[in-house]
């Protein structure tokens, strides 16, 4: 069926696959499941919420054959049409033979962004070892999404996810453009100021509400969580609060849609409903971790 790109769905980050990082566990089985068990369940639950698009973080990978960790990401993405990869960048492979096999990785045309975990590595945006990434990714004409805000391990450190840290490699690389992943939660003002500031920063919210139909059925009966139909379903993959309209969607790549996935938005739209530099009002939401 054919969507209505103003009805289109993108889905701008979820995980299918277990993102290796420090003190990070409890992912849902499933995602350590054969490929075509993953994929299913993918295709699945993309049906069930309408999503037409999505995008799926890689790895953080040792393997010098797959330095941004996709290959995983990639045979899943081989059976799941819509599904798009994510590149780990990782600061501390940032000598020239990791950094060859990177640019080779992006030459392919495959991988649609790139991932900075700010604060499960102890490296901030402006981290000497993320310099090359961001010019690679200026070069690619793909965005660098970072983890902004609060982590899922407690062995992370927040002082490098502060959102305000991204102002200054805004500054610094305008040629790349820039996503801030969950909005930054719970430094939602912050990050829109960033936004506001910077014509070469996005955001997406995802992960504002993180669980499975369990724990989502339990936050809409207490009317915390979006509708249904955005809810995470069965499956138990791990997702974020859902997709949405394109229009609403926070834009994620240099001509306000993501790179190779989807249509721009309407104008340079890149805080839902707020367009071009129009100042975004400050941002609420409540957040929740399932028990």
């Amino acid at each position: 069926m054919m969507l209505n790109p103003d009805d289109m769905l993108i889905d701008a980050h979820v995980h299918v696959v277990p993102p290796g990082l420090p003190g990070l566990h409890g992912f849902p089985a499933v995602l350590d499941g054969a490929v075509a068990t993953v994929a299913a369940t993918v295709r699945a639950d993309m049906a069930v919420s309408g999503t037409a698009q999505a995008l799926a973080m890689g790895v953080l990978s040792d393997d010098p054959d797959d330095p941004l960790g996709v290959a995983a990401t990639l045979r899943i993405a081989d059976q799941v049409p819509g599904l798009h990869a994510i590149g780990v960048a990782d600061p501390r492979r940032n000598e020239p033979e990791p950094l060859d096999r990177v640019e080779h990785q992006l030459r392919q045309g495959r991988i649609k962004g790139l991932k900075a975990y700010l604060g499960y590595l102890p490296h901030g945006p402006a981290s000497p070892g993320y310099a090359p990434y961001y010019r690679l990714a200026a070069r690619s004409q793909i965005p660098v999404i970072f983890h902004s805000g609060d982590t899922y391990a407690a062995s992370a450190k927040l002082q490098y996810a502060h959102p305000l840290l991204i102002d200054e490699v805004a500054v610094d690389y305008p040629d790349t453009h820039f996503v801030i992943a969950h909005c930054g939660c719970p430094w939602f003002v912050d990050a829109a100021e960033v936004i506001y500031k910077n014509a070469n920063v996005w955001a997406d919210r995802s992960g504002l509400f993180v669980g499975d139909a369990a724990a989502f059925a339990a936050l809409a009966a207490r009317a915390l969580a979006p509708d249904g139909r955005t809810a995470a379903r069965g499956a138990g993959v791990y997702r974020t609060a859902g997709p949405v309209p394109v229009r609403q969607r926070l834009a994620a790549g240099p001509d306000g849609g993501v790179p190779g996935v989807s249509r721009p938005a309407a104008g340079r739209s890149r805080v839902a409903g707020a367009p071009g530099r129009q100042r975004p009002r400050a941002v609420s939401a409540v957040r929740e971790r399932p028990a």
